[in-house]
């Protein structure tokens, strides 16, 4: 991710933080670790394993609805952010853990910090993969994993700006997918499957699972998508890639 779309990232989560926490609190901040646009429980979908002892770090945590939780699992915990005023908001919901403020592009932690580095479509949907996979890989310890959830690639080729939705027509070219600025100003990031999977590599990081999860018929949401095509095609995706 470049400096101008880290900072043009920062202040439209600055300005945003407030009315997005307003219409998701309540949704996202469900007693128990969920996953998602859908909401699916981490009990179900089994991503994180079980946490207790563990050094995590949280990449775009937002209100730390997901560290908060953790921390009561067990997990010491670290929740960065690029914007302070969502960190701000982790603030007032009681995070008693270590918040950062600052782009996940250049991690200001040590080699080999952390057993589990994850986020739930925080930093890996807004900063560049390409520099944040090898920061991880740095940042995480030997058996450290790194567990993400983003907007699948079939979403974004599918996704009609103007209409503003999905549909089954492709609107895109799923080739060179990587950087998308938004009609609101935000930047976001993609890569084909394959190009995920040679990145992990290079970066010294194997590959556990792809999941590709699908809502029930029952699921609701907070974020506008269409329940009836997420229940046809992959929404979104959950890669585990650990560290040997």
């Amino acid at each position: 991710m470049s400096s101008s779309d880290a900072e043009r990232n920062r202040v439209f989560w600055d300005q945003q933080a407030d009315s997005y926490q307003a219409t998701h609190r309540e949704h996202i901040g469900r007693p128990e670790p969920r996953w998602g646009i859908w909401q699916l429980p981490e009990r179900e979908l089994q991503v994180l394993g079980d946490v207790a002892g563990k050094d995590v770090l949280e990449l775009g945590c937002g209100a730390a609805q997901w560290s908060i939780l953790l921390a009561a699992e067990g997990a010491r915990c670290v929740g960065l952010d690029n914007s302070e005023r969502q960190l701000d908001h982790a603030r007032a919901a009681g995070a008693g853990f270590p918040l950062v403020h600052g782009s996940a592009e250049s991690l200001p932690f040590p080699d080999g910090s952390f057993d589990l580095v994850f986020c739930d479509h925080g930093a890996m949907s807004f900063a560049d993969p390409h520099l944040v996979v090898p920061e991880v890989a740095r940042v995480l310890r030997s058996g450290g994993l790194l567990a993400f959830c983003l907007t699948s690639a079939f979403a974004w080729i599918c996704w009609d700006d103007e209409a503003d939705h999905t549909d089954a027509v492709l609107h895109a070219d799923y080739f060179g997918l990587h950087r998308h600025v938004d009609p609101d100003g935000s930047v976001h990031f993609q890569l084909p499957v394959g190009e995920w999977i040679r990145l992990f590599r290079r970066n010294g990081l194997v590959v556990e699972d792809l999941i590709e999860p699908r809502p029930p018929e029952d699921a609701t949401t907070t974020y506008g998508y269409d329940l009836a095509w997420a229940r046809r095609w992959p929404l979104e995706q959950i890669w585990k890639a650990r560290k040997p």
